[in-house]
């Protein structure tokens, strides 16, 4: 690790699994089996400065990079990946877009009450009709006077019934292609005309907030319109690389996890009069799920550090996202066989462990997705070195 970090990269690192393990682990008990969304822990993440590592000092953040992101993500994800879903959907989803193109003033109303935990954020992209495809997007927004009015519906929102102020996208000009009329703005929930419809029953997750809600005539003024008219699909595109690198840490953390219960476990169970860890169907295991988070991190740190430098990292990212993600989910699974039947109750983390990292091969972008994005940027980048050398 130290080759991989700095010393000061550690020390956060150290820091974060000691908060981990003072204010996380006594309530995953609770949070699994209530479904209690954790107000109170976002809220000391803020507190501890967690919540503003990406975000500028003058607002409340470190400003430490997108590095810094990627282990806190893993950290808190080794325990309570529903906890982190919803940290990362309020201080990077939503915060993120406000960070690099909000104005000043929404900067200090909307951001920095999140930085701080008093708020919760969410990010309004999926609708019924509109997944992968943003461009089918049927929200619309139309002016009316000195507002904008705006009607439609959005779904599997995290965060959505539970947060203060949600970035929405939603269509302004039906003229153009719906990339070049899409428009960002900053709603708040409590106004009129915003409308919980539901929360989804998730297979994993439990205490995250996954939500379907509809905007019936929802007035917005022109101070809450993010990055400019119009200019939504760009707003939308720049968020993804920080997301699909945050997931790939994440990822990461899930993985790890259910690696160290199984290991643990391979230890201390004993067949045959001796532990299972002698048997190289258990041992080979291990070494293979070993390696595969291992070189998940490594995709997840390399695109962290290319963004963190402004690099182009779309290929990258969409590479850490696809291979930590399917490899969280290989991984929680040979976790559970290293159990056995143990491994199946809920007396054991790894099941609860699989469940969660399920998620994640759709959520922020499906792996079929990544496939497409990743070989695209492939052959842009042939065909870019072919042009040069001709």
């Amino acid at each position: 690790m130290s080759i991989l970090f700095s010393e000061e990269e550690l020390e956060f690192r150290q820091q974060v699994r000691e908060f981990v393990q003072r204010e996380i682990v006594p309530k995953v008990d609770e949070i699994e089996k209530n479904n209690v969304f954790p107000r109170d822990i976002i809220r000391k993440l803020g507190e501890e400065g967690f919540l503003g590592i990406l975000h500028p000092e003058e607002y409340g953040g470190s400003n430490r990079g997108l590095v810094y992101e990627v282990i806190l993500a893993e950290e808190i994800s080794a325990v309570c990946p529903s906890l982190d879903m919803s940290r990362m959907s309020s201080a990077t989803l939503y915060g993120m877009p406000i960070n690099r193109f909000g104005t000043d003033e929404q900067k200090r109303k909307y951001l920095a009450p999140i930085i701080k935990g008093e708020k919760i954020g969410a990010l309004g992209i999926t609708e019924p009709n509109a997944g992968s495809d943003v461009a089918r997007m049927e929200t619309r927004a139309v002016k009316d006077g000195d507002e904008w009015v705006i009607n439609g519906e959005k779904r599997f929102i995290t965060n959505g019934s539970v947060a203060d102020y949600i970035v929405l996208f939603a269509i302004t000009d039906r003229t153009v292609d719906p990339r070049k009329g899409m428009t960002a703005f900053i709603i708040d929930t409590k106004k009129p005309g915003f409308k919980v419809i539901k929360d989804f029953e998730l297979m994993g997750m439990r205490g995250c907030r996954n939500t379907h809600f509809a905007l019936e005539d929802y007035r917005v003024g022109e101070e809450n319109i993010l990055g400019g008219l119009n200019n939504g699909f760009k707003v939308l595109m720049d968020e993804l690389d920080t997301e699909r690198v945050a997931i790939a840490g994440e990822a990461v953390g899930y993985a790890r996890g259910a690696f160290e219960v199984a290991v643990r476990y391979s230890m201390e169970r004993i067949q045959f009069k001796k532990p299972i860890r002698m048997f190289e169907a258990i041992s080979f295991r291990i070494a293979d799920m070993a390696t595969k988070i291992e070189a998940a991190r490594l995709l997840a740190l390399r695109a962290a550090r290319m963004i963190d430098k402004g690099l182009k990292a779309t290929k990258e990212a969409s590479m850490a996202k696809l291979f930590a993600t399917e490899m969280a989910f290989e991984v929680c699974d040979a976790a559970l066989q290293i159990l056995g039947g143990i491994g199946y109750t809920k007396e054991m983390s790894v099941e609860k462990l699989l469940r969660d990292s399920r998620l994640m091969r759709i959520g922020g972008g499906t792996s079929e997705i990544q496939r497409f994005v990743i070989q695209r940027e492939i052959y842009k980048e042939f065909e870019k070195s072919n042009r040069a050398r001709s």
